[in-house]
């Protein structure tokens, strides 16, 4: 019997020690899996190939006289703006996209109408692939400029009466200057894109076709478009062609000075040459915007822009002609701001 018995406890003995055996060996593997696990490398990063942005901007402006001496009218301003972004870069292609809408009105106690102060319809889109030389990329550009809807240059009415001038006065005394698609400017380059700092580009297209497209017929005259045949009535705007086609070459020189997260100053400038007609007299495109933002919604722009074509007759003479001249127009506007950004 105390044999059997000594059996027995040798036999427990060894099945303890086996089990405590693969407890030992399990363990041993657990952490030996983990310390594999948390010396593996993390998962790449998904590449991000684009980038967008929109600017929104809502900016108001109020004037208010009372017992002036100086004298004055009151008057209210709105205007909104978007300037939306949409950049895509991958390897040697890189694609960059913006549109910018601008749009705002004027109400002044001296005329009892509403007056646009800014319209604007801007598209622009450069697509380029590497070359061997650094910085430089084989491009396309397109562009397409035009406004919302018409606009008006008032001029006095004459009131027989004496009184002030009713709203049918004011409306009948206004000349129209522009439209939408009247004009419009559409443009398509082929040419190279240099890019020597992330803050400046510039893009040259020596060869650019160029349309210039004016829909209403009241206005054809003004922006220089072709009678259809010699000999029409020049002063019958259906005798004029729609469209102005143009051949030639165009730079495009964009820069973004980014001083802080508040202030930044955009400028681009855009030459354009027709080989077809007068190929040294440029058009001209310039346009600036210094951005300053004072508060988390709330910001000062400044934006200038400044055009000169010699098929834009603006600029009445003495006799009642109109000649080309240099058009210039500014803003100074504060108001609210929000900005909706990609993140990377």
């Amino acid at each position: 019997m105390k044999k059997v018995l000594t059996l027995v406890a040798a036999l427990v003995a060894a099945t303890v020690s086996l089990s405590a055996q693969d407890t030992q060996k399990a363990a041993a593997e657990a952490a030996a899996a983990l310390t594999a696990a948390t010396d593996a490398p993390a998962p790449a990063p998904k590449p991000v190939y684009w980038t967008r942005s929109i600017l929104n901007q809502i900016n108001f402006g109020q004037t208010s006289l009372w017992n002036w001496a100086a004298g004055g009218y009151n008057n209210y301003t709105l205007a909104a703006a978007i300037d939306a972004n949409a950049n895509y870069k991958k390897d040697k292609m890189i694609w960059t996209n913006r549109l910018q809408l601008d749009y705002g009105f004027l109400y002044s106690a001296d005329k009892p109408i509403l007056q646009k102060t800014k319209d604007r319809i801007y598209f622009e889109s450069k697509w380029g692939y590497d070359t061997p030389v650094r910085h430089l990329y084989y491009s396309a550009n397109f562009d397409f400029k035009t406004q919302f809807n018409d606009n008006w240059k008032y001029g006095t009415p004459k009131n027989e009466a004496g009184s002030d001038p009713t709203i049918d006065q004011w409306l009948a005394a206004r000349t129209l200057m522009s439209d939408f698609l009247s004009p419009a400017y559409i443009n398509f380059g082929l040419g190279v894109l240099w890019t020597p700092k992330p803050w400046f580009s510039l893009n040259f297209s020596p060869l650019a076709v160029d349309f210039v497209v004016v829909q209403n017929t009241k206005l054809r005259n003004t922006y220089g478009m072709e009678l259809r045949e010699t000999g029409l009535d020049p002063k019958e705007g259906s005798n004029y062609k729609p469209f102005r086609f143009g051949l030639g070459a165009q730079l495009k020189a964009d820069a973004k000075w980014v001083v802080n997260d508040n202030f930044s100053y955009t400028t681009q400038l855009v030459l354009f040459s027709n080989y077809l007609h007068k190929p040294l007299n440029l058009r001209v495109n310039w346009d600036n915007k210094v951005f300053w933002k004072l508060a988390k919604y709330f910001a000062l722009t400044l934006s200038t822009n400044l055009i000169y074509d010699e098929n834009v007759k603006v600029k009445a003479l003495s006799d009642g002609t109109k000649v080309p001249a240099v058009q210039f127009k500014e803003f100074l506007e504060f108001g609210f701001t929000y900005t909706i950004a990609s993140k990377n």
